[in-house]
């Protein structure tokens, strides 16, 4: 079990992340977390980095029957995302998801709303945009955040989880500049099989862990 849980893989990954900014390799940076998982791992590498804290708020479209095995994603007021490979598996079309795809967005709206109060998104321009995640299993959702926060025009891309599928790794490194994942392991079935602790993170815990980080930045 390489994690125990979610603070003490943020705390690994901020470790990793950090001797990369020592290097030079990450300057001006801006954690974005994807919400809800990845904001207690996120809000690790936020300190140690002595960066800003914000979230993108994008939402899987699951597979009907197994709503964590995702099949698409959507984040904004942009069109859907799908992953074709999963479509085809599965016999389905994106017609076929059209109406678990409008629930997503109405969910993500609503997120948008509670965490961010009347806040605008951060502007990424002139940034190195760290993106982090609790982990990668087919990728799709981060591969829309990744996509978004792209045509915002930041300076760097970067996504860190602490461990990923390595199919999901290894297509998703063209999306951004550097791609860090401390565990890749070769028999991987879902995130929370590589953490003692994968406890569901609630809208009170990311607001708390948010309103936290405004204020010592």
């Amino acid at each position: 079990m390489p994690f125990q849980d979610r603070i003490q893989a943020g705390r690994a990954l901020a470790g990793e992340l950090a001797a990369r900014q020592r290097e030079g390799g990450l300057p001006s940076p801006l954690i974005l977390a994807l919400p809800r998982g990845g904001v207690p791992v996120a809000q690790e590498v936020s300190r140690e980095l002595h960066a800003p804290l914000d979230v993108l708020v994008v939402r899987k479209i699951g597979a009907p029957f197994n709503p964590e095995f995702a099949v698409g994603a959507v984040t904004g007021e942009e069109e859907p995302f799908y992953d074709e490979q999963s479509l085809e598996m599965l016999g389905l079309s994106p017609g076929d998801m059209a109406a678990e795809a409008s629930r997503q967005r109405e969910e993500l709206r609503r997120r948008e709303d509670l965490y961010r109060q009347g806040r605008p998104p951060p502007d990424v321009r002139g940034r190195t945009v760290v993106l982090v995640d609790d982990g990668l299993a087919t990728g799709s959702t981060a591969r829309v955040a990744l996509r978004a926060v792209r045509r915002r025009g930041p300076d760097r891309l970067v996504l860190a989880v602490p461990v990923g599928s390595p199919q999901a790794v290894s297509a998703l490194r063209p999306e951004a500049d550097e791609t860090v994942c401390l565990e890749q392991p070769p028999s991987f079935h879902a995130v929370g099989q590589f953490y003692a602790d994968f406890a569901q993170v609630g809208d009170a815990e990311v607001t708390e862990i948010l309103r936290n980080a405004l204020s010592t930045h």
